[in-house]
């Protein structure tokens, strides 16, 4: 089982944060191996919003389908992989700190196939990917004040 927790305090209100990570035109500006994030459908993002993610990996262009499982504004956002190479959902908590915002990215997920044995390797290397691309948010989001 692949599960991580990576806490990030970024200095900016909880509802700029919460905006920022659920808008799909800006999860290539601080998750880097995205190539795109695409809703389908209109309206806005809520609970059971599809989004068609593509994002590079050793080479090679991935395809995933995600669903909004959760979705509580400024307070927390979670996507549920419903096709994809790699089956970990993500989530994201924010608290309100007295220098900005707590968040809080967590990963979960049982790899299946070829994919399992490499489960310990996968662990560290999406642990240690997801914690720079949070640390790339905080920079994006402390550069925008």
């Amino acid at each position: 089982m692949i599960r991580f927790t990576i806490e990030t305090e970024i200095e900016r209100p909880v509802a700029d944060v919460f905006a920022y990570v659920t808008d799909p035109d800006k999860l290539a500006t601080w998750q880097a191996n995205t190539v795109s994030a695409v809703q389908e459908g209109d309206g806005p993002l809520a609970l059971g919003t599809r989004l068609r993610e593509v994002h590079r990996a050793g080479g090679k262009e991935l395809e995933s389908l995600v669903e909004v499982s959760e979705y509580e504004p400024d307070r927390a956002f979670a996507l549920h992989v419903v096709e994809g190479a790699l089956p970990v959902d993500a989530r994201i908590t924010l608290e309100p700190t007295a220098s900005g915002t707590l968040m809080r990215f967590g990963a979960h997920g049982q790899p299946t196939g070829a994919l399992r044995l490499a489960e310990p390797l996968l662990r560290r290397s999406l642990k240690r990917q997801f914690a720079g691309h949070c640390a790339r948010l905080k920079h994006v989001l402390e550069d925008r004040r």
